[in-house]
């Protein structure tokens, strides 16, 4: 697998996720990889994080072994719950990361796709000071759509399928609109055609990661 099953232990209760550290060629050993935290969809949720190479960046990565030179970290969310439901243990697991595969602590991307793109909405609104920058993809809007303004001084892509019938496009909009509305300035790209594949389909296109790259956190 290009990705290794782990474990991580938060109050007592253990998280599963997978992780994948790219391999350093000898002019790279002394320099920190950039990090993505991935979240996933409703459908991979559970305690057998080999689910999450079903859909998503984490499936793209499985097929491929790209992207480089990223570090990624893709906790598994559990059964009937949604993400952010408890915030610090996805921040610790993020921290454990960082401090222990040599992670750039300023080059940190968030992204996630379906209900991951919830995620990656309500989590960067909550810790913007955290991330470069943050990618929601066909992602659930959120219930106070208000939360996103928390993201309004950070680099956001937003992407969306017009023939999304999982997650409506107009869920992105809203996100979009509202964080346009209270100063954010959110680059968006709904691809013509596009149904809610586009989840893991997204993660094919090189441009993104070079997006990624061109953001660095603010110190």
């Amino acid at each position: 697998m290009n990705q290794k099953v782990q474990y991580y232990l938060h109050g007592g209760e253990r998280i599963g996720y997978l992780l994948h550290v790219p391999q350093s060629s000898p002019d790279e050993t002394r320099r920190k990889l950039p990090v993505i935290l991935f979240l996933h969809g409703a459908g991979e949720r559970g305690n057998d994080p080999t689910r999450l190479t079903l859909y998503g960046l984490t499936k793209v990565l499985e097929q491929t072994g790209t992207p480089r030179p990223f570090i990624v970290v893709s906790p598994q969310c559990p059964e009937d719950q949604w993400w952010v439901a408890d915030p610090p243990s996805i921040m610790g697991l993020l921290d454990h990361v960082i401090a222990h595969h040599f992670g750039d602590d300023g080059r940190v991307y968030l992204t996630g796709a379906s209900m991951g793109g919830y995620g990656a909405w309500m989590l960067g609104a909550l810790h913007p000071e955290r991330f470069a920058a943050v990618v929601p993809v066909c992602g659930v809007a959120l219930q106070d759509a208000a939360q996103v303004c928390g993201l309004r001084d950070t680099p956001v892509w937003a992407l969306h399928g017009t023939a999304d019938d999982i997650v409506p496009a107009a869920q992105t909009e809203l996100m979009v609109d509202t964080l346009r509305a209270c100063g954010g300035n959110p680059q968006v790209t709904y691809i013509e055609g596009a149904a809610h594949e586009l989840g893991t389909t997204a993660y094919q296109d090189p441009a993104l990661f070079t997006w990624l790259l061109q953001h660095r956190r603010k110190a």
